[in-house]
């Protein structure tokens, strides 16, 4: 496990230095960096470690699915593709967020080609999609799992909660929830806007509920390796994570909500990031 451990902490710190060479790529653009940078750890545990996939069948059926229903970390979503070989770095910088007919627009548009399950943008939809997709798998028999990945502050949408107790519902354990809990979202503080208490919330909802160091790649893959999807509930991992994590000048700083860099910033963050 150690190796393997080191393995994904090193695709962790690869996917964040991707993000932000494509961030700084797109010039005075701007990009949602520091909620790529957050979930960075999440998807390097699941693409690393976790989901089954096949980038040379990408509409193999019996893959995993994933579905980022928070469109806007779209950097770190393109990002762990490329690096997990749906397309190459230099693709990627030539269509990331391209004027003209690029394949990595600013939010995620569906592409099975290329690993997108589903478009996202619009925030609080992801969840539903997902618990649709878990449905459909349930009816048809097939094993293999919906991951979904949702924002702090979207989860102030109603929709969220509708598809929460669907799920819990229809007994959908072939579904698993990660909530990047950095507690900030645009405006501001979380709990300021609209505080939840997530942890008390799935588990009244009738969710399997795992509080965790979302940065913790052991924590994380020892748990998802372990996980039993058998007992007729969903599960959630309630991941505690630091908003533009790996950039030290940027954790915590909610003005990386979406922002461009200057070259002294660039080189600072991609030094940091060094192996």
């Amino acid at each position: 496990m150690d190796k393997k451990i080191k393995e994904i902490e090193s695709l962790a710190r690869h996917l964040r230095k991707e993000i932000i060479e494509i961030s700084y790529n797109t010039g005075k653009k701007g990009v949602h960096i520091g909620p790529a940078l957050s979930c960075a750890d999440i998807l390097a545990v699941l693409y690393g470690g976790v989901m089954n996939y096949n980038v040379n069948e990408p509409t193999w059926e019996g893959r995993d699915r994933f579905v980022l229903s928070k469109g806007h970390a779209y950097a770190a979503l393109y990002s762990i593709l490329s690096l997990s070989g749906y397309c190459s770095h230099e693709y990627l910088m030539d269509n990331f967020m391209a004027t003209e007919g690029g394949r990595f627009p600013v939010h995620p548009v569906k592409d099975l080609e290329m690993g997108i399950e589903t478009s996202s943008g619009s925030l609080g939809m992801g969840l539903g999609y997902a618990v649709g997709k878990a449905i459909a798998a349930k009816r048809k028999n097939e094993t293999h799992q919906i991951y979904v990945l949702c924002g702090d502050g979207e989860c102030n949408e109603g929709s969220i909660w509708e598809a929460i107790f669907s799920a819990a519902q229809y007994k959908l354990d072939n579904l698993t929830l990660f909530i990047d809990h950095n507690k900030y979202q645009q405006d501001g503080h979380t709990q300021d806007m609209m505080h939840i208490d997530f942890v008390k919330m799935f588990e009244a909802a009738g969710w399997n509920v795992r509080d965790v160091d979302g940065h913790n790649v052991e924590e994380l893959y020892s748990s998802l390796k372990n996980e039993q999807h058998n007992n007729g509930k969903p599960t959630v991992y309630v991941c505690n994570t630091v908003k533009g994590k790996g950039v030290i000048f940027m954790e915590g700083d909610n003005s990386w909500h979406h922002a461009s860099m200057n070259e002294e910033q660039y080189n600072q963050a991609i030094n940091e990031l060094k192996d």
